[in-house]
């Protein structure tokens, strides 16, 4: 019986201690999402460059899935790059994509002219996304000081606002930099009309109460010139917080998080732009936006760049939705036999395999019961008889492995007395 016709609301089956005293409702509604995959993914030492007709593939993709910016490289390193980052702004101008293209250059004007020269040719913005480093440990090593951080930062912005384009000032390294360098840094920009501060935590250093004490340094900082200025959030991965942060990132008032499929990027990568997703899906912050293509999202960009996901990722991994365990097994087929897949999609499962493209899947292995064997070929038109769901459970028992499909073929065509 449906849940519906039963008088049963989802709330009566979950309680939801995420619920309580969620400060997660702050987070605004107008949020966007900057893809990096086509350009800080890219920089992952493991990863291929992919085709243009890949790059593109990811383009719709994105647009499907809801996303409104993409980087889409650095034009200014190579003609390859300027060709293929011409390429795709003219695919988004062509098919009328819901997706905003982006490019990253220096800080130097010679990186600005090429990002201005494509939005000319293919008659759409492109937003400029200027990066410097700012942090004591960068000045040093680059022999840097403020004064000419601050000098270099003015003209490229320059450049970029004289070219009619918005130009988003990226602080490497934001989380390592002293308050009063940023501060200074971050008014130059506005006043040099950067209509976005992107804060970058470019080694993966911050932990939540970092990204919350920068935020509020930097909306103070925004609050105060009395300017309209947009907060990026940009996190890499090498504590494993790059997710969280930029939920965090969000809820303290960030209004663009950024992330890569899968997570690719520097090092141990960034944050993982379908995590991100799928997250604020179920916190019911994106109600509207569809994300049953976001499996898709995921399977083209590991094809493009050569990346194998690993089997127990969430979501993608070939085992998220997948389970041979006789009690879990029993409970998810003991929900569907009530006629109610909403049920069955989360009786042991936290993530609804359904609601992003996927379903539970019931398998038979050494740790199973008769009711995986009998689902498993209910869902095959096999009827399961006694004698044959022993003989398979049997298999299954003297293994150390989950039966794959042609191993319990194989004890059917027995059983039938066919040679297997």
């Amino acid at each position: 019986m449906a849940l519906a016709t039963a008088g049963i609301r989802p709330t009566d089956l979950i309680y939801d201690w995420n619920e309580v005293g969620r400060i997660g409702r702050l987070i605004p509604k107008d949020i966007s999402f900057f893809d990096e995959t086509l350009r800080d993914g890219l920089q992952n030492p493991s990863v291929a460059d992919p085709t243009i007709e890949s790059k593109l593939r990811l383009l719709h993709l994105m647009a499907k899935i809801g996303i409104q910016v993409a980087d889409v490289g650095l034009p200014g390193s190579s003609q390859r790059a300027f060709e293929d980052v011409l390429r795709m702004c003219r695919e988004v101008a062509d098919n009328k994509l819901s997706l905003r293209i982006a490019c990253a250059g220096r800080t130097v004007v010679s990186d600005i002219t090429p990002m201005i020269e494509i939005s000319q040719r293919a008659g759409i913005p492109v937003e400029i996304y200027a990066f410097i480093g700012s942090s004591p440990i960068r000045q040093l090593a680059e022999a840097w000081d403020v004064d000419l951080i601050a000098q270099r930062s003015a003209a490229a912005i320059d450049a970029g606002v004289k070219a009619g384009l918005p130009v988003a000032y990226v602080t490497e390294d934001t989380t390592r930099s002293r308050p009063e360098v940023l501060a200074t840094l971050f008014k130059v920009a506005i006043d040099h009309g950067a209509s976005r501060l992107c804060l970058c935590d470019t080694v993966g250093h911050a932990t939540p109460d970092g990204v919350r004490n920068l935020i509020n340094f930097t909306r103070a900082i925004v609050a105060g010139a009395g300017a309209s200025v947009g907060i990026d959030w940009h996190g890499h991965n090498d504590r494993g917080l790059a997710l969280e942060n930029a939920i965090w990132a969000l809820q303290f008032g960030a209004d663009r998080v950024h992330g890569t499929a899968l997570g690719i990027g520097e090092r141990v990568g960034n944050a993982a732009m379908e995590l991100i997703l799928l997250n604020l899906k179920l916190l019911g912050l994106l109600d509207h936006q569809d994300l049953t293509h976001l499996l898709e999202y995921c399977t083209t960009a590991a094809q493009a760049v050569g990346w194998e996901v690993p089997i127990n990722y969430p979501l993608v991994g070939r085992d998220a939705f997948r389970t041979a365990t006789g009690v879990h097994a029993a409970a998810i087929i003991k929900a569907e036999a009530k006629g109610d897949s909403w049920m069955a999609d989360r009786v042991y499962s936290g993530v609804p395999a359904g609601m992003f493209g996927r379903k539970q899947e019931i398998c038979v292995g050494y740790m199973s019961g008769a009711s995986n064997v009998n689902y498993w070929l209910r869902q095959r038109q096999i009827e399961p008889s006694k004698d044959l769901v022993d003989a398979i459970l049997a298999k299954a028992k003297a293994t150390d492995h989950i039966l794959s499909e042609e191993e319990i073929q194989a004890v059917i065509e027995q059983h039938h007395g066919r040679p297997a």
